[in-house]
């Protein structure tokens, strides 16, 4: 007799196994641009990833602050090795080899295991899959070059820069106040000449570089950078030598680490003289720098003057808010005592010219005192909808424009390099390269300019939650404070505005703005 045997339904059949997908990202440096270059890097592979119907999100691993040239030290990388032995990943994607590895070695014997294990690798930059290679030939070549990228790319843009300092036709892509960038030259800006002139002008008739700027602000002169004009800026004028019209080029290096220093004579300097329409003659510049010079003599401390500004907590840290004026540190006297009291310079300096009156110290030290016992009492109801807000903020977006300007950057940097090369093996003419050159040192610098003005806004955000995790640990760990601290003052505040002689606002350090009344 026959037997029929039942097979049961197979309720997998016509279902395809999704690709394990995993990114790997690294940063050479552990600096807030590096990691938010990382975050970008992140944010660009998890929509990549996730973009494609047949591929499974693996997750991310990344190195942060670790040298590309030795495997050993980078965590992520061997997390993600382990992984893949474990059999989690079935496909890797990278950006580059030389962020994959910079040692030849490493980087084909990373490949060959993960080869073994049925992983192919991904390289975007170079656009090679390891799957579809028949010999590892192509591998080992950009391995190797990959090795030497960022000497190669150094030297030759070092190379670069100084043949355009010695032929003075480098372009100055953030020009000094006073001028501008007009198609690759400096042109002077009308309206900013004259404060030019005046600044050496006052200097050379015995103001400070502290009068200059404080008369300015009451002008309501606007500076190249920031709200006010500061001493330091005046000075930063005064020593400028592209007033005269001349340019010093190389005053600062790099060094193998990609870190700036100060030249002291380490390289050679390049003086172009009549680079550009001179401002200020070279006799008053000078003579501008040789009083400079004199007054830091005379002081026995010219350069380092931020020390006798902050010899208290308020110092330098209370702002009028009716003029915009520094407060003051100043005794009183009564026939009941001395106190101490803190004064609008404007005011002092000029009655009629800011009306707001002074406030006592001891009134501004309970006023702050309150604040944080207020904070300390409500923190769960006051800081932390705070905080899970800014944490909950979305940069993906940010992030993914970081991203691709970093990408636009390293295609600029190639093309620039391969411009050098050219040049220096002489198939291009001089005049060509400069052009081409200029265009391309433009470009990097409008990119760069974007780019930092992204990283910029999410580093403010990514301080103002740093900040808001320091106050809220702080206010979970103390009691109410019964006594005015500086450490704790300077720790959490950034400035103090008066708004009246009954109210202030402390203007905190992680964002917050709290009014606080004045009781003596």
């Amino acid at each position: 007799m026959k037997r029929i045997t039942k097979i049961k339904e197979n309720g997998n059949v016509g279902i395809t196994k999704k690709i394990r997908v995993a990114a790997y990202c690294r940063v050479s440096t552990a600096t807030d641009e590096q990691i938010i270059s990382l975050e970008a890097q992140k944010a660009h592979y998890e929509n990549y990833i996730k973009a494609n119907p047949e591929w499974e999100f693996a997750g991310l691993y990344y190195d942060e602050g670790i040298s590309g040239t030795k495997t050993v030290k980078r965590e992520g990388l061997l997390s993600m090795l382990k992984d893949c032995e474990r059999g989690l990943i079935d496909h890797i994607i990278t950006k580059s080899i030389s962020r994959f590895a910079r040692n030849t070695t490493d980087c084909l014997t990373m490949v060959r295991r993960l080869l073994e294990l049925d992983i192919p690798v991904f390289f975007e930059k170079e656009n090679i899959n390891t799957a579809s290679m028949e010999s590892e030939l192509m591998l080992s070549i950009l391995s190797g070059l990959a090795e030497s990228e960022s000497v190669s790319i150094s030297q030759n843009s070092k190379w670069s820069v100084k043949n355009r300092f010695k032929n003075g036709t480098f372009i100055i892509s953030y020009p000094p106040y006073g001028y501008a960038n007009v198609d690759g030259e400096m042109v002077i800006v009308p309206e900013q000449v004259e404060m030019v002139k005046r600044i050496f002008a006052d200097t050379l008739a015995g103001k400070s570089t502290h009068v200059i700027a404080k008369e300015m602000n009451a002008e309501g002169i606007p500076p190249k950078k920031g709200k006010n004009w500061t001493p330091g800026a005046v000075n930063g004028i005064l020593k400028n030598e592209k007033y005269t019209g001349d340019v010093i080029f190389q005053k600062t290096y790099t060094d193998s680490s990609f870190n700036r220093h100060t030249n002291y004579g380490e390289y050679d300097q390049y003086l172009c003289e009549g680079h550009h329409e001179p401002i200020i003659s070279h006799e008053d510049f000078d003579n501008a720098n040789e009083l400079l010079q004199q007054r830091g003599k005379e002081k026995g401390n010219g350069k380092d003057t931020a020390k006798y500004q902050n010899r208290y907590g308020f110092s330098g840290r209370i702002k009028c808010g009716e003029c915009g004026s520094t407060y003051k540190r100043r005794m009183h006297y009564k026939p009941s005592g001395a106190y101490v009291a803190w004064c609008c310079s404007r005011h002092i300096e000029t009655v009629d010219a800011c009306s707001m009156k002074y406030i006592t110290d001891d009134a501004l030290k309970a006023a702050f005192l309150t604040m944080m016992n207020k904070l300390v009492f409500s923190h769960q109801t006051v800081l932390r909808p705070l905080l899970n807000a800014l944490k909950g903020s979305n940069d993906k977006e940010r992030l993914l424009q970081i991203e691709e300007l970093e990408t636009k950057l390293d295609k600029n940097a190639e093309q620039r390099q391969v411009l050098t090369s050219l040049m220096a093996s002489g198939y291009l003419e001089p005049a060509l390269f400069n052009k081409e050159s200029n265009t391309l040192t433009a470009e990097a610098d409008m990119l760069r300019q974007k780019k930092d003005s992204l990283m910029h806004s999410m580093s403010g955000d990514r301080t103002k939650v740093d900040e808001l995790e320091s106050l809220m640990q702080f206010s979970i760990k103390n009691g109410m404070a019964t006594e005015y601290s500086d450490e704790v003052f300077l720790a959490y505040v950034d400035r103090v505005t008066v708004l009246s002689r009954t109210e202030v606002v402390f203007e905190l350090k992680c964002g917050l703005n709290l009014r606080e009344r004045l009781v003596d």
